[in-house]
């Protein structure tokens, strides 16, 4: 049907923003002298297109990894928002700080969930000053509105921080699961539980989707929302909203061709 909506993802940038698509993706900045900069192209690995559970996690943490050198390579004017100094330090003592708790005499579930929370913080700053967060909300607001045929607010049902609570729990058990193992397993052990975890995480935030109304959906969401209200999101601009409308205008235009190709 024409009239069939696409299911957009997004990324807020220091300087633009980024909308993806289930074969596209186009990123717009906004560049020092006020212009409008935009790159668009198909994707080289379609995450979509891997539909089998528990694999469709690790798929697109793939399409991620190989989608944002492609962004970069055709728009070099983006700014991805973990690229500041300030968020590269942060990285570096939250992670030394997580290796500190996990030698601690903690219990491992504890010590595991202490952790995963600390290796949020490099999160927490990178969407905080500059302009990323107003450019997030600039990309709510535009998909959202795009999705419900009305304007709608900063915040979206699908937002990737509503992962935060049922990651933060998967990754503590399996990370307590592996430090069970024999000490030259362990490091195979956590890798083999991180990427469980991320499947695990993928599999209940699409449950979540489907059922929003039910209880443990509500729970499972509310850090995700949470940081999203308050940290994560703010009223972006005319200004910072016309590039987000530029962006989705760019990957609509490949994805509607590429049905048409099918």
């Amino acid at each position: 049907m024409a009239d069939e909506k696409i299911r957009l993802g997004g990324m807020a940038l220091a300087n633009g923003v980024l909308v993806h698509g289930p074969t596209a993706w186009a990123c717009a900045v906004r560049t020092p002298n006020g212009r409008i900069e935009t790159a668009s192209a198909y994707k080289r690995f379609q995450a979509s297109r891997v539909q089998r559970p528990l694999l469709r996690g690790p798929a697109r943490l793939l399409e991620v990894v190989t989608l944002l050198p492609q962004v970069r390579r055709a728009l070099p004017s983006a700014r991805l928002p973990f690229e500041r100094p300030g968020v590269l330090a942060t990285m570096v003592v939250s992670a030394l700080a997580a290796q500190a708790v996990k030698r601690s005499s903690l219990k491992p579930l504890a010590r595991e969930l202490v952790g995963s929370l600390l290796s949020l913080a490099p999160t927490a700053l990178a969407v905080r000053g500059s302009d990323v967060a107003a450019y997030h909300g600039a990309e709510h607001i535009s998909i959202g509105s795009y999705e419900h045929g009305s304007r709608r607010e900063k915040e979206h049902e699908r937002c990737g921080s509503h992962m935060v609570g049922p990651l933060l729990l998967s990754s503590a058990v399996g990370g307590a699961f592996a430090a069970r193992a024999p000490r030259n397993l362990q490091p195979a052990a956590k890798a083999t539980a991180q990427l469980g975890a991320l499947a695990a995480t993928t599999e209940i935030f699409a449950w979540m989707v489907r059922n929003p109304d039910h209880k443990l959906s509500r729970a499972l969401a509310r850090p995700g929302h949470e940081l999203q209200h308050r940290l994560a999101t703010e009223e972006p601009t005319p200004a910072q909203l016309e590039v987000a409308e530029a962006a989705l205008r760019a990957c609509l235009a490949l994805e509607h061709g590429a049905a048409r190709a099918n």
